[in-house]
């Protein structure tokens, strides 16, 4: 019997995979319901990753569960460019269709965009560059409180599962199972902002080198402060609504600006 449900989730898996392309998006950027993509390709995924023993939850989300994967879907995908951020294979793994892809993503990928793409001019570059950084930190501390808020519903879930008596092993086998569902979502996120900040930062190094401009100095300010996220982010300080670590005197990274000296550790403008 077990056999044969593996061979009909085999067979759905495969029909699903051949209908899954990126994930729809509706206004200001968000994801656009939809049953295929919401539904479908979710229960299917599930049932993989059942069959695969990887965790799968069979409870509701929470409201602050379901705020956080809203919040972070931003940061898987970019819509505003072909591709860069391998918009199929997000797909894949979102729905659990696949298993974690994003480890394999090359950080060229966005400078490549970037080069193809007809620009008025080569100074605009700087500004996409500086407005897809901006837009990251804009909405970075709102995914962080997110973050924090799902990580206090699993703490209050842990207590509950193990002081209430009579729920049985099995709920607290699921409450661990949407943890662990919860973890996997919380580290995706910490892989995609670091793949963006790498992303932008060998964008940036390979535009001053094909078209050098004063406006490199603005889109080095941004990466500072958005490398300040992504050290925080892979801490797990999603709840400290601290800056982060200090560096030098101003709390800043360090700029990618600074040149060190030929045969020299110390760095120069």
């Amino acid at each position: 019997m077990r056999a044969f449900c593996r061979a009909v989730a085999l067979i759905a898996l495969l029909g699903a995979t051949a209908a899954c392309g990126p994930r729809p998006i509706g206004d200001l950027g968000r994801a656009q319901p939809g049953m295929l993509h919401d539904d479908i390709l979710p229960a299917i995924g599930k049932t993989r990753a059942e069959l695969a023993g990887e965790p799968a939850s069979q409870f509701n989300l929470t409201d602050q569960e379901r705020e956080m994967r809203d919040r972070v879907w931003r940061f898987l995908v970019a819509p505003h460019s072909n591709d860069w951020f391998y918009d199929f294979s997000v797909e894949l793994q979102r729905t659990r269709l696949s298993g974690p892809r994003d480890r394999k993503f090359k950080p060229d990928r966005y400078y490549r965009w970037l080069r193809q793409t007809d620009f008025a001019s080569s100074r605009v570059r700087y500004s996409a560059v500086a407005d897809h950084v901006g837009a990251d930190l804009d909405t970075m501390p709102t995914t962080f409180r997110s973050i924090c808020a799902v990580i206090e519903v699993d703490r209050q879930r842990g207590i509950a599962s193990r002081e209430i008596l009579g729920i049985g092993e099995g709920t607290r086998e699921i409450a661990l199972a949407r943890k662990a569902e919860n973890d996997m979502q919380i580290d995706w996120f910490v892989r995609a902002v670091a793949y963006r900040y790498d992303s932008y930062g060998s964008a940036l190094d390979h535009l001053l080198v094909e078209t050098p401009h004063e406006e490199a100095i603005k889109v080095d300010g941004l990466l500072s402060e958005l490398g300040i996220y992504v050290e925080r982010a892979k801490r797990g300080d999603f709840c400290s609504g601290g800056i982060g670590p200090v560096y030098k005197d101003n709390g800043a990274l360090p700029s990618r600006m600074l040149m060190p000296e030929p045969g020299e550790g110390a760095y120069r403008k």
